[in-house]
C-alpha cells in the first residue's frame, strides 16, 4: 500500500482535484489545481509562510487522493461538487444553503401561466428573481392575476377547448377562460405581455398605456371601465414603489461584498434586475478563521452559483479581485448559457454600490455577533451556572436527562435526551423499551435504562479503542458530565447505584417537580437545591425536563398505536403478517380499513373476497 510520501512523489503534472484525509479517513479538504504536483507538494514545504489554518490542516493529513481532469474548468466543477457533498472541515463553507422563489411565466405554452418555482429549468420559459421575500412574491402574483385574469390550471387548453365547463375562477372574474374560447390567443398574449413588462420593472410604460385607455373610457362616458383602469393603475404604481432604483443603468447584476469581525465572516448579495433592487440575502461563513479575502470570495462564488436554483445574471460585481477570475467567468458563462462578466470596480457608481453592500454586510455581522453573545449567555451561561449550583470542578458541557413513561404499568418505556453546551442535540436522543420490569415500577425501570445506556457505551469505547478510533465516533461512547434524572430521591438513588456498580464517577441529580407538575429545583447529594426561576440554569433544566417527558410520551404513544392496530388485525382469521402489512400500507390506518367496503378490501394485494368479508365482518359487527 502506498504511503503519503509515495503519493507525493508520484503526483502528475496535470490539472485535477486533490482530496486530503485525516487518520479516520475523513475528508478534511478539497482543492483544485492546474498542476497537481506543484500545488499539493506546496502544502508540505516550509511552514514559515503558511497561514495558521493551512499549518493546522497539514498536521492532520494522513492520506490524499487525486482525480485528474482534462482541464482546469472540469477541475473547478468537480471541486464544487465534492465540497458540496462532503463539506470538509478546512474548506470555507456557507453555513446554510438557501433556495429562492422565482416567478415563472410559461411563455413556451400557447396560453402561458404564472407560477412560483424554486428550480430553474431550461424549458424556454421566462424566470424572474431571485426574490428573498416569498410572501411578497405571492402577493405580487395575486395582484397580477387580479389585474390580468389569466388561467391558473395546467390543462391542455387546445385539447379541451369547448369540451369542458368553465371553472369557478372564471365565474368570479379571476380567469378569462381561454378553454371556452372567451378570449383569443392574441388577446391572451397581450395580457402576458403586460405581465412581463411589470416583472421586468417597466410598469411605467404600462401605466402610461392604461392612463390613455382610462381617459378614453371617461370621454366615452364608460365610467365603470375608467374606474377599473384607475384601480389597476394605482396597483401598478404600488408595485413600482416597492422596487428601489439602485442604478441608472437598467442592468441585471448581483453585487457581492463581505465583512469580517472576531473570527466571523458574512457575505452579502444584492440582487439587481433592470437596475432595481428586488432582494438581498446574507450568508454566514464557516471555516474562515485565518482565511484571506480571496479565499472567502472565491469559495462563496463557487458554492453559491453551483446551486441549480440560482439564476445567474450577466454581470457579477465583486468587492475585491480573486485569483481565479478568468476560470470563474468561463464556468459561470457555461452554466448561464451566455456571457457572464465578473467586475471589480475601482470608482464610479458600481464602486459606491459595492460600498453600500459592504456596509450592509458589516451591519448584519454586527447583529449576528451580538445575538451570539446573547445566545451564549443563555446556553453556556446556563452550564456555568449549573457548575456553581452543584459545585463541580469543571463546566458540564454535556448533560443527559432520563425519564420513564407507562400507562398503568403497561408498555414501560424510557427516554434519554442530550443537551450539549446548553442546547438540545436531538441527533443523540435515544429511546428504550423496558424489558425486565413489569408493572409501574419507575425505580427499577430507571435502573434498567441507565444500566443499558452505560453498558452499551463502555462496550463501544472498548471496540473503538481497539480500532484506534476516537470515542466521538460511536453512538453511545460519549459520556455526559452530569446525569439528570426526571424524578426525586428514589430515581436518583437507582441511577447512582448503577454508575457505582459500573465504576463510573458521573454526578447524578434529580429534576424535582412541584404538586402542579412544574420544575421546582434539583435534588443532589441528599438535599434539594432551590434555584431562582429567573436564571438561565433554571430555564435550561425546565426545558430538559419537558423535552425528556415529551420524547418518552411520544414513544409511548407510537407503541400504543402500533399495538392497537396489530392486535385488532391479528385476531382476524386468515390475516397474517403479510396481509396485515398490505392492508395498512394500502389504507394507512385501522380507521380507514374499518370504513372500507368488502370490494375495496378485496382489491388489496394478497387479499381475496372471502378474506375481505372476514375483515369487514370482524371490524364492523
Amino acid at each position: 500500500m502506498l504511503t503519503l510520501e509515495d503519493k507525493l512523489r508520484n503526483l502528475p503534472e496535470k490539472p485535477g482535484v486533490y482530496i486530503m484525509k485525516d487518520s479516520a479517513k475523513e475528508i478534511i479538504y478539497v482543492g483544485k489545481a492546474i498542476n497537481l504536483k506543484n500545488r499539493v507538494r506546496s502544502y508540505f514545504q516550509s511552514s514559515k509562510n503558511q497561514l495558521p489554518k493551512v499549518a493546522a490542516m497539514v498536521e492532520r493529513i494522513e492520506d490524499l487522493e487525486y482525480i485528474i481532469t482534462d482541464s482546469e474548468l472540469e477541475a473547478l466543477i468537480l471541486e464544487c461538487n465534492l465540497i458540496k457533498k462532503h463539506r470538509p472541515k478546512y474548506n470555507v463553507m456557507m453555513k446554510d444553503d438557501k433556495s429562492y422563489p422565482y416567478i415563472k411565466v410559461t411563455v413556451n405554452e400557447a396560453y402561458p401561466r404564472l407560477m412560483v418555482v424554486r428550480e430553474i429549468k431550461k424549458d424556454d420559459a421566462r424566470y424572474f428573481g431571485p426574490y428573498t421575500d416569498v410572501s411578497a412574491v405571492y402577493r405580487t402574483i395575486e395582484l397580477l392575476k387580479k389585474l390580468f385574469p389569466i388561467r391558473s390550471c395546467s390543462k391542455n387548453i387546445e385539447k379541451i377547448m369547448g369540451k369542458e365547463r368553465a371553472c369557478l375562477n372564471h365565474h368570479i372574474g379571476k380567469c378569462s377562460a381561454p378553454c371556452q374560447g372567451s378570449v383569443g390567443q392574441a388577446a391572451y398574449r397581450e395580457q402576458i405581455k403586460s405581465i412581463l413588462l411589470v416583472l421586468d420593472g417597466k410598469q411605467d410604460e404600462l401605466v402610461k398605456e392604461l392612463e390613455g385607455k382610462m381617459h378614453e373610457a371617461a370621454e366615452n362616458l364608460d365610467f365603470e371601465r375608467a374606474a377599473q383602469l384607475r384601480d389597476n393603475i394605482n396597483s401598478l404604481v404600488k408595485i413600482g414603489e416597492k422596487q428601489k432604483i439602485i442604478t441608472s443603468a437598467a442592468v441585471d447584476q448581483d453585487v457581492i461584498a463581505y465583512a469580517t469581525d472576531q473570527g466571523e465572516a458574512c457575505v452579502q448579495v444584492f440582487f439587481i434586475r433592470g437596475g432595481k433592487l428586488i432582494g438581498r440575502e446574507h450568508f454566514l461563513i464557516e471555516g474562515m478563521a485565518y482565511s484571506d479575502s480571496n479565499e472567502i470570495l472565491c469559495s462563496f462564488v463557487k458554492q453559491f452559483y453551483s446551486e441549480n436554483d440560482v439564476l445567474i445574471p450577466r454581470e457579477i460585481v465583486l468587492q475585491e479581485s480573486v485569483d481565479e477570475l478568468d476560470i470563474l467567468q468561463q464556468w459561470l458563462s457555461g452554466k448561464r448559457g451566455g456571457k457572464v462578466k465578473l467586475t471589480v470596480p475601482q470608482r464610479g457608481e458600481k464602486q459606491k454600490l459595492v460600498e453600500m453592500v459592504s456596509k450592509n454586510a458589516e451591519d448584519t455581522l454586527k447583529l449576528f455577533i451580538e445575538k451570539q453573545k446573547t445566545d451564549m449567555e443563555k446556553t453556556l451561561g446556563a452550564c456555568n451556572e449549573l457548575q456553581e449550583v452543584l459545585a463541580l470542578p469543571k463546566t458540564p458541557y454535556r448533560l443527559e436527562a432520563f425519564d420513564i413513561s407507562n400507562l398503568q404499568g403497561v408498555m414501560n418505556v424510557g427516554s434519554m435526551i442530550v443537551f450539549e453546551r446548553g442546547k438540545a442535540n436531538a441527533k443523540h436522543y435515544r429511546r428504550f423499551k423496558i424489558k425486565t420490569v413489569e408493572g409501574a415500577n419507575d425505580y427499577d425501570s430507571m435502573r434498567e435504562i441507565v444500566e443499558r445506556r452505560f453498558q452499551h457505551g463502555m462496550k463501544e469505547r472498548e471496540e473503538l479503542e481497539t480500532q484506534g478510533r476516537e470515542p466521538e465516533m460511536g453512538k453511545f461512547s460519549v459520556f455526559p458530565d452530569v446525569v439528570m434524572i426526571d424524578g426525586g430521591v428514589g430515581q436518583v438513588n437507582a441511577a447512582e447505584a448503577v454508575l457505582v456498580q459500573l465504576g463510573l464517577n458521573i454526578p447524578v441529580c434529580g429534576m424535582v417537580k412541584d404538586s402542579r407538575h412544574r420544575t421546582r429545583g434539583l435534588y443532589y447529594k441528599g438535599q434539594e437545591l432551590q434555584i431562582p426561576v429567573n436564571t438561565n440554569v433554571f430555564r435550561m433544566i425546565t426545558h430538559m425536563q419537558d423535552e425528556a417527558h415529551r420524547f418518552a410520551i411520544e414513544y409511548h404513544k407510537s407503541l400504543r398505536s402500533k399495538s392497537t392496530v396489530k392486535s385488532a388485525l391479528d385476531d382476524i382469521p386468515g390475516v397474517g403478517p403479510a396481509r396485515r402489512k398490505a392492508l395498512l400500507k394500502h389504507f394507512g390506518s385501522l380507521k380507514n380499513i374499518k370504513n372500507a367496503t368488502v370490494e375495496e378490501l378485496a382489491q388489496v394485494v394478497g387479499m381475496n373476497k372471502k378474506i375481505a368479508e372476514e375483515v369487514y365482518n370482524f371490524l364492523n359487527v
